[in-house]
C-alpha cells in the first residue's frame, strides 16, 4: 500500500497540514484535473495511507478514518485573471495582510512568521485594473528546497470552495481548517528553482451560498 507523510514544514494551522498541499499532493495520484475535498484536518509527521477506491477515485486515511477523498474532474481556467510581473509585484504592495494579526502566522503559504525559502510567504494584493474582477496576484520565485528529482518544481493551478465560518474559541483549530474544505487540480508544467513566477486569483461571490465564495487560483 502507497503512503504519505506530511512533513512539519508544511502546515497550516501548527498541527495539521497546509490544505492546498495536502489536496495537491492527493491529486498526484490522478492522471489529468483532480478535484479533493478534505474531510478531517491532515495530521502531521504520521504516515497516512493512499487507498484506490474506484476509477481515478483515492483516499487518503488515517487507520479507518478519512482524511482525504479525490477524483478526476474537468477543470476550465481560461477565465482567470493574469498579471505581469511587475503587476504582480504592484499588488502585493497592496496586499491587506497584516502580519500583526495574522490567524496562521506559521502558515506553509502565507505565514508571515517563516523565514525565506522555508515558506511561500505569499501575499496576494489586489490588481488595479478597469475590469479587474476582484483579481489578486503576487510574485513568487521557487525555492531550490521545493524541486524534484528531475530538479523541477512541480506547478499546479486550481479552484477552491473557501468556507468561511466564524471560530469558535473552544474550537480554534477545527474552524481554521474549513476555510478550505475543497479543491481542484491540474499539473500544467514544471518550472525551474529561482525563475520568476506569478501568483494570482479572483474571488466570485455565490449569491445562493452566501457563507462561501469560489477561489481561483493560477501560477503563471
Amino acid at each position: 500500500m502507497e503512503t504519505m507523510t506530511i512533513p512539519h514544514r508544511f502546515r497550516g494551522p501548527s498541527n495539521s497540514g497546509n490544505g492546498g498541499y495536502v489536496c495537491g499532493m492527493l491529486a498526484r495520484q490522478i492522471a489529468g484535473a483532480a478535484e479533493v475535498t478534505l474531510r478531517a484536518p491532515p495530521p502531521l509527521e504520521t504516515k497516512l495511507d493512499l487507498v484506490e477506491v474506484g476509477t481515478e477515485i483515492w483516499e487518503l486515511r488515517q487507520g479507518t478514518a478519512t482524511i482525504a477523498i479525490g477524483r478526476a474532474t474537468s477543470l476550465d481556467l481560461t477565465r482567470l485573471e493574469r498579471a505581469t510581473y511587475t503587476e504582480a509585484l504592484e499588488a502585493e504592495k497592496r496586499t491587506p495582510v497584516k502580519p500583526h494579526e495574522h490567524s496562521l502566522p506559521m502558515c506553509f503559504v502565507c505565514g508571515p512568521d517563516r523565514a525565506p525559502g522555508d515558506g511561500l510567504r505569499l501575499f496576494a494584493g489586489p490588481l488595479i485594473r478597469q475590469h479587474a474582477n476582484g483579481a489578486f496576484a503576487v510574485p513568487w520565485i521557487p525555492d531550490a528546497s521545493l524541486a524534484v528529482a528531475d530538479g523541477l518544481v512541480a506547478v499546479r493551478t486550481g479552484l477552491s470552495d473557501r468556507i468561511r465560518i466564524p471560530i469558535r474559541p473552544r474550537n480554534r483549530e477545527l474552524q481554521r481548517f474549513a476555510d478550505l474544505a475543497r479543491a481542484a487540480f491540474r499539473a500544467d508544467r514544471r518550472a525551474p528553482p529561482s525563475g520568476r513566477a506569478m501568483c494570482g486569483d479572483v474571488l466570485e461571490n455565490r449569491q445562493r451560498r452566501p457563507a462561501s465564495h469560489r477561489r481561483g487560483g493560477v501560477v503563471w
